[in-house]
Formats: structure tokens, C-alpha cells, sequence
């Protein structure tokens, strides 16, 4: 690994985030200048007891989140000459999807969410930071596990069939979280994400409900 990405992950780690990706930046990026995109995800399952001590959770205000995400790791990139990148917000909307597979470390699970090899189908991505510097892509964490996944549990969790290899009826799954028998789902975190064995124990269910309400 290179010195820089030595530097960059082991600050992210104050923060209780993880590099979970590199990748070469091309000129369909549209990001002139820089030549490598370094991914930052929460560091299950330390993260949340972590944010939750963070004044933007602590304020009331809205967007905790997001607004923690642009403060901490709008820092960590003016740290390093980096230019930070988000998954909300814009004008631009950067494909955070598809550079999440472009890294390698990540792939398309059968239900076509991103899965990774360090917390499964609860891959998510708070933001990245942008080099100037081209460095090697980096595959120090846990490959992607969905190829290697005899069983692939997710294709029959949902209790209702909202999220299956066959797409995903959001307003199906919307009913049943808000209704009594989507307790479960609603308080605990998605069933399809829960079912992935990389996963299991990874994410506090409190910060599952706290995502489960925002979607609400």
C-alpha cells in the first residue's frame, strides 16, 4: 500500500471510516486534475457509536449524516490536497454505484444491491476523496463475496417479495415496514441485507432502525 493510502486510511480510521476501494480515474470522470478515487465507507461496527457522538447528530438538526460525512471527510481530503465527493447532494451526482464496482471490491449482489467482502450487502459509502497522485489499485480487504455464496439467502428473504433477483418494488416495501408485521424489518434493518452471512452481527441495529426511519 502505497504511503499516501497508508496516511489517508489510517485518519479515516480516527473518524471510523475505511478505505474500501481505489480506482483509476479516467477522462469520462470528468474530474480533471486527479488520477485516483479513494472510497470511504463506515467502519462497522464501530461507526455508529462514533457519529452519534458527533455534534451533528447531537444538534437536532436535519441531515446528521450527511452533514457529519462533508465536515469529516471534506477534512480528511483538504488533508491530504484531495477533493472530497458525496453521494447526496449535487448537481453533479457522482455514480457512487458504479465506482464502487469499478474498485473491484465490491460487485452486484443477486438482488443487484453492492455487497462487499468486509460487511456484505451493508457496503455503503459515506463519500471519497479524489488524488491528484495515480496509485496502484489496492485489494487488501476481503473479496467480493457473492460468487463464492452457495446458498445466496438474499434472493428469498424479503417476507414479501419486495426485493428479489427480479427487481425491487419499493412502494411493496414501504407498506410492509410501516405496517405491524414489518416491525422486524423496521427496527432490526432490511431482511435481504441481514440474510447476507459476510454481514451477520456487522451493522448495530440501531443504526439499521435509524436508516429504516429515514426511509420510512
Amino acid at each position: 500500500m502505497s504511503a499516501l493510502l497508508d496516511t489517508l486510511g489510517a485518519q479515516a480510521q480516527t473518524q471510523a471510516l475505511r478505505v474500501s476501494g481505489t480506482l483509476s480515474l479516467t477522462d469520462a470522470d470528468a474530474l480533471p486534475g486527479f488520477a485516483t478515487l479513494v472510497l470511504l465507507s463506515p467502519d462497522e461496527p464501530d461507526f455508529w457509536p462514533h457519529f452519534t457522538q458527533s455534534p451533528e447528530w447531537q444538534d437536532g438538526a436535519a441531515d446528521p449524516m450527511d452533514r457529519w460525512s462533508a465536515r469529516v471527510i471534506g477534512a480528511l481530503a483538504q488533508s491530504v490536497d484531495g477533493k472530497a465527493l458525496f453521494p447526496f447532494g449535487g448537481p453533479p451526482h457522482h455514480p457512487f454505484y458504479s465506482y464502487a464496482l469499478r474498485s473491484g471490491q465490491a460487485q452486484a449482489s443477486p438482488v443487484q444491491f453492492l455487497a462487499d467482502g468486509t460487511v456484505g450487502l451493508f457496503a455503503s459509502y459515506r463519500g471519497a476523496i479524489a488524488l491528484s497522485q495515480a496509485l496502484p489499485a489496492e485489494h487488501a480487504a476481503p473479496a467480493p463475496p457473492c460468487t463464492a455464496c452457495g446458498p445466496q439467502p438474499c434472493i428469498t428473504a424479503c417476507p414479501v417479495s419486495a426485493l428479489t433477483p427480479a427487481g425491487y418494488d419499493v412502494p411493496k416495501c414501504r407498506a410492509y415496514i410501516n405496517s405491524p408485521a414489518g416491525a422486524d424489518c423496521r427496527t432490526m434493518g432490511c431482511a435481504v441485507r441481514r440474510a447476507c452471512p459476510v454481514g451477520a452481527g456487522k451493522r448495530l441495529p440501531a443504526q439499521s432502525a435509524w436508516h429504516m426511519d429515514r426511509f420510512r
